[in-house]
């Protein structure tokens, strides 16, 4: 299953609430989904694909042990993708926190604040898929 993306450029949603990025809260103490996609990306811009993205956060919301990861990998990827997921245009960060994701010729994602001159060049660059967030309300 390939759902990764390529040279691509997601916006925020139309209706998303905010006017410039904010960072996700932790929620009950608890780091949340839209917090653990942040750190991720924010962290390391470019290293990781939508798949590698949707499936470490899975793994770190759920606590599954670095150990059982290094050994089992191959299977809880399997076993994870073996139903179908939503993909990052569904994610909190573009739909309601005000950040952009811009996929790379390799599929690596980068986060891109709504507010900033990049994100502004890649919603108007030609050369690349152009997509929004889902929305979160019908309109």
């Amino acid at each position: 299953m390939d759902m990764n993306y390529v040279n691509t450029f997601i916006q925020v949603a139309p209706d998303c609430p905010v006017k410039a990025a904010v960072i996700p809260p932790a929620r009950g103490g608890k780091k949340s989904i839209p917090l653990l996609e942040y750190e991720m990306l924010s962290g390391s811009p470019y290293r990781f694909t939508q798949e590698e993205i949707l499936f470490e956060v899975h793994a770190r919301h759920k606590g599954i042990p670095e150990s059982e990861l290094k050994s089992h990998r191959k299977e809880l990827w399997e076993d994870f993708y073996s139903k179908p997921r939503a993909c990052l245009r569904a994610s909190s960060l573009p739909k309601k926190y005000g950040w952009g994701l811009h996929f790379n010729a390799e599929g690596k994602t980068a986060l891109v604040p709504m507010e900033s001159l990049e994100y502004r060049q890649f919603a108007s660059n030609k050369n690349i898929t152009q997509l929004l967030a889902m929305r979160s309300k019908r309109s």
